[in-house]
């Protein structure tokens, strides 16, 4: 009965599409990104989309597979993981972008050009669908964050975090591929030391590709470190939504008034309209976001730089945040949460709102949270076979730019 309803929960939030507001004042983004900002949130959908060729028909040196790895010449392998197909196990691969030039770009027609970097690549699980339905059913353990056996010899956190709970799940993904990461991911480091790392992660793997991002920034003290994740799971408490959110300056502060989000910040959480695993788990469990949020606002493939959004907070109401999220799930999965405030919520809503959502369907949902830039999650010749035939996105580079 609790997966019945929760999936009605899940149809029914994916029935909303805020709608893309323009700017309405200092404090208030615009809807729409630059080309080059677009161009590398693009660009990483098509790198962690081939995170699902780990451990189906896998990825070789120097970079091949049966996906989009002709998409990028210039990377080198450093190397592979699959830990298992367990929900708490992990997935992805590790590369070397040694970057392109723009004019590499217009004479080979390959990708945007882009600057050297590490790349760190986290897949989701095998089964989204499986994994909707297990956030939004069962009440997910915590464990402090981080906890007394995190503090090894030289990865002791220069900055506790107080109060802070873990999804468990998560937290033991990023256990069991920390050991094979870490010690390759300092060797290329160690190797390419001009080069920054940028992580990557779609579905659970942005929950890992967090987790373990805050092992880089906090405890090993690397400060060139960006995140671009794709439908990203809630992965802690307010406290630990907080300790992600200094860590990375995604909020103002005393020392920092920058006041509306800009495209210059170290992590970007890409979402999705009617995605509902940014909303999972609950917050009536004492799940939050973090801030960072890139909003696509465009339901159906392909957007476009004006259908995104820079997302003030982890709650902006033109986000997938939106107050009335949560409260349509609680309410739906009310075996699960009840309350009398929760019940008045709903009431609100549904009057604001004119009654139930009219259009419930249910393949929304899943191609919602694999929609991000590209259908996510098929390693087959071109990616899923919605996107063969697409032609790749063309946009205009201003002299030599780059990603």
């Amino acid at each position: 009965m609790a997966g019945c309803c929760s999936l009605v929960a899940l149809i029914l939030v994916t029935a909303w599409r805020r709608p893309l507001s323009s700017n309405n004042g200092d404090d208030t983004p615009a809807a729409g990104v630059s080309v080059p900002f677009f161009a590398s949130l693009e660009r990483m959908a098509r790198l962690v989309d081939i995170t699902y060729c780990v451990g189906t028909t896998g990825v070789s040196p120097p970079f091949s597979c049966a996906s989009r790895c002709k998409d990028f010449p210039s990377l080198d392998l450093v190397r592979t993981w699959n830990t298992g197909v367990l929900l708490s196990d992990s997935c992805g691969f590790i590369a070397v972008d040694h970057g392109s030039s723009s004019q590499h770009h217009q004479q080979q027609h390959t990708p945007p050009p882009s600057k050297p970097a590490i790349i760190v690549a986290f897949r989701g699980t095998y089964s989204i669908t499986n994994t909707i339905i297990d956030l939004s059913t069962v009440p997910q353990e915590y464990v402090p964050y981080p906890s007394p056996d995190d503090d090894n010899d030289d990865d002791t956190p220069t900055k506790k975090c107080a109060n802070c709970t873990v999804h468990m799940g998560f937290l033991a993904s990023w256990r069991s591929a920390r050991e094979l990461v870490l010690p390759a991911l300092k060797t290329a480091r160690a190797k390419h030391p001009g080069y920054p790392v940028h992580l990557v992660g779609h579905s659970l793997g942005g929950a890992v590709a967090a987790l373990a991002a805050l092992e880089l920034r906090v405890s090993l003290g690397w400060r060139d470190v960006t995140v671009t994740t794709f439908g990203e799971p809630r992965i802690g408490n307010k406290h630990l939504a907080r300790y992600l959110n200094e860590a990375f300056d995604l909020l103002p502060t005393a020392n920092n008034h920058t006041t509306p989000p800009n495209e210059t910040l170290r992590y970007r959480r890409v979402t999705h309209a009617n995605d509902p695993v940014p909303l999972l788990p609950l917050s009536e469990w004492g799940f939050r976001a973090h801030a960072g949020e890139v909003y696509i606002g465009k339901a159906d493939l392909p957007p476009a730089p004006e259908d995104l959004r820079l997302c003030r907070g982890a709650d902006d109401p033109e986000c997938s945040g939106g107050p009335e999220a949560d409260g349509w799930l609680g309410w739906v999965l009310g075996d699960l949460v009840r309350g009398e405030e929760t019940r008045k919520s709903v009431e609100v809503w549904t009057r604001q709102l004119g009654g139930f959502p009219a259009r419930l369907k249910l393949w929304q949902l899943f191609f919602a949270h694999r929609d991000y830039f590209w259908r996510l999650g098929l390693c087959v010749p071109g990616g899923d076979p919605v996107d063969w035939g697409r032609e790749k996105y063309r946009v205009s580079w201003a002299g030599d730019d780059e990603l």
